[in-house]
């Protein structure tokens, strides 16, 4: 208990010091010199400006010099331009609803100028002259006086931190915050085409981007900004759906990274880093992306202002979704059916667009487009409840019924081969080497039929879906008493996957029916997994992945082996569903199952040419 003497130590209730809270909102807004020209860069964007200039010195703790071309800021307006929370991209509450804007606190010339030498030029557009603002201490009253200016502003920061030694003490080496400062600039200029951009460091140009004008120019941009051999590769996106469309470019794949750092996503022109947009992305390349790889992308979501929340946070790299369920299911379903057309084709691929078109060794050229459908001799559906014998020698069928069904066939003249080509020798038991119109290719027979295997089960599955299983002993799984709360609101979705659950207590709940491939599986694991991922998203791919991985065991272990020796027709016969089938260039595990050889690549191995 408190004595008498420590009563009369609390101090009184105080407003802070105008200084002081401009500085702890500077805390959560200003991590770094990135984070001052992200601010400004978005300021100068929702001015209007399609030009606009970065230059940097010490890695933007010495300079940080923006100028751009927009409408500038009124005299009158220079000095509450730098007060919090002051903007004219919002009035009332209504207005975030329909926010186009990148900003709208009011924050971050206030924040900035409070830990940093400020100042800033302006000439709004209708103005003879602009007018300079000069700000050394942030307790200092503003000067105010006319200067020379172009339309538009500038704005400079120098000696960033100066006043707050705590933080410059946590910012790493100049390179380091310099390479920040590149990912901002590289971030809003995939963002806006129509903008021009040009980087400095100590005076020396960095980057020059120009505006573009068409799709040929904007892919130049992707390709300069991402890597020639991102665009060469990359597979175009494009969905539409009611209020919601999804474009852009993903990788295959067989062009991923070991670290997650070409992944870019915007909302409605804003760069966000969101678990749900995560989430849905690495459930589309759930069963083709080798382990510990990472997908790249640059992907547009336009939606209706009203259906995201961009207000989450003051960075505003964060947003709510009004309908998670729903955007997460069209995310991931839209990006499976890109990934679902990478096959053997002979379509042209978007490189074609771009001016340094290089080849690429070792490597399928792949195509969002898909190749004409091949229907195969013969059609299984699988049945309904199988024992295990019966269900090894059910999908033993799924390779043998092709090879059984087919027989030697003339190559047809050469105007019309196929992607693939044509088998022309098996090597070691384990490739086929083909010829087609390219140059040589090389197949992995077993993981090529492995994955037509796992495909044909997979849309077995869809097509029959489940079959229920009552368990001798219901399993008792024990949830947060929330989440239990919520079992009602997903009976019927559980239902359709398979599951009978009911309300045991608070905590627990009984799992009474399963899926009846899932019946040796961890039962309390999964339904604590489903109902996680369907409070969290509204909907969940759980079920699906448990099941794929049965799946893609049984594939493997029923799919042709190594010293498997083939006939020719049964090599083609291979070949043939490769191209029809989704998914094909990589194998369950997400290694590729065949490379092209080109005559070129072939010339230069025996220096042919030369």
């Amino acid at each position: 208990m408190m004595n008498t003497t420590d009563l009369s130590d609390i101090p009184s209730i105080a407003l802070l010091p105008l200084p002081v809270a401009n500085q702890i909102a500077a805390g959560e807004v200003i991590e770094r010199p990135a984070s001052v020209v992200k601010e400004l860069l978005e300021n100068s964007v929702d001015a209007g400006a399609d030009h606009i200039d970065i230059e940097i010195e010490k890695g933007g703790v010495g300079l940080i010099r923006i100028r751009d071309n927009g409408c500038g800021i009124r005299a009158t307006e220079l000095e509450l331009a730098v007060s919090r929370h002051a903007t004219n991209k919002i009035r009332t509450l209504t207005d975030l609803e329909q926010l186009h804007s990148l900003g709208f606190r009011g924050e971050a010339l206030a924040s900035i100028a409070s830990v940093s030498q400020f100042a800033m030029h302006s000439r709004f557009y209708s103005a003879e002259h602009g007018y300079s603002l000069l700000l050394n201490t942030f307790s200092q009253i503003p000067t105010i006086e006319p200067v020379p200016h172009p339309v538009g502003t500038t704005v400079e920061v120098r000696e960033l931190f100066y006043n707050t030694p705590a933080r410059r003490k946590f910012l790493r080496a100049e390179k380091t915050e310099f390479g920040h400062i590149q990912e901002v600039v590289k971030r809003l200029a995939l963002s806006r085409f129509n903008v021009s951009f040009t980087l400095q460091h100590h005076a020396k140009t960095v980057l020059t981007l120009k505006k573009t004008t068409d799709e040929a120019s904007r892919l130049l941009r992707i390709g300069q900004l991402c890597g020639t051999e991102f665009m060469q590769n990359a597979l175009t996106v494009q969905y539409e759906n009611q209020m919601i469309r999804l474009s852009g470019w993903i990788s295959p794949p067989s062009y991923a990274r070991g670290q997650a750092d070409q992944q870019y996503f915007f909302v409605n022109g804003r760069v966000v880093r969101d678990k749900l947009v995560s989430h849905a992305i690495r459930a589309a390349y759930q069963d083709v992306l080798y382990s510990g790889r990472h997908p790249c992308y640059v992907l547009y979501l336009e939606i209706a202002p009203h259906e995201v929340d961009v207000n989450v946070h003051p960075t505003k790299h964060e947003v709510r979704f009004v309908q998670q369920g729903w955007i997460h299911h069209f995310l991931a379903s839209s990006l499976q059916q890109t990934l679902g057309q990478t096959r053997p084709s002979n379509s042209v691929n978007i490189a074609d667009h771009l001016d340094n078109t290089a080849t690429t060794f070792a490597r399928p050229h792949l195509d969002n487009r898909p190749s004409p459908q091949y229907q195969p001799a013969l059609a299984i559906a699988p049945t309904p409840e199988l024992t295990v014998q019966e269900s090894q020698q059910f999908y033993q069928v799924l390779h043998q019924a092709k090879l059984q069904t087919t027989t030697e066939t003339q190559a047809p003249p050469e105007s019309v081969i196929p992607p693939l080509g044509y088998a022309r020798a098996q090597l070691h038991g384990i490739f086929i080497i083909a010829e087609n119109a390219q140059g040589l290719v090389l197949v992995d027979m077993h993981a090529a039929h492995e994955r037509i295997t796992y495909e044909r089960m997979k849309t077995a599955w869809e097509t029959h879906r489940l079959t229920a299983q009552y368990l001798l002993v219901p399993v008792t799984v024990f949830i947060s008493e929330t989440d239990a709360d919520q079992l009602d609101t997903f009976h019927e979705t559980l239902l359709r996957l398979g599951f009978e659950i009911t309300r045991a207590g608070r905590e627990s709940l009984l799992v009474r029916q399963v899926p009846q491939l899932l019946i040796q599986a961890d039962i309390a694991l999964l339904v604590q997994a489903l109902l996680s991922d369907l409070i969290r998203f509204g909907s969940s791919a759980v079920l699906d992945t448990h099941i794929h991985e049965i799946f893609a065991t049984m594939a493997c272990h029923h799919s042709v082996r190594a010293n498997r020796q083939l006939s020719l027709s049964e090599m083609n016969a291979l070949l043939r569903d490769m191209e029809a089938t989704e998914r094909s260039n990589q194998c369950n595990h997400g290694r590729p199952t065949w490379v092209q050889l080109s005559l070129k690549e072939l010339d230069s191995l025996f220096l042919r040419g030369r």
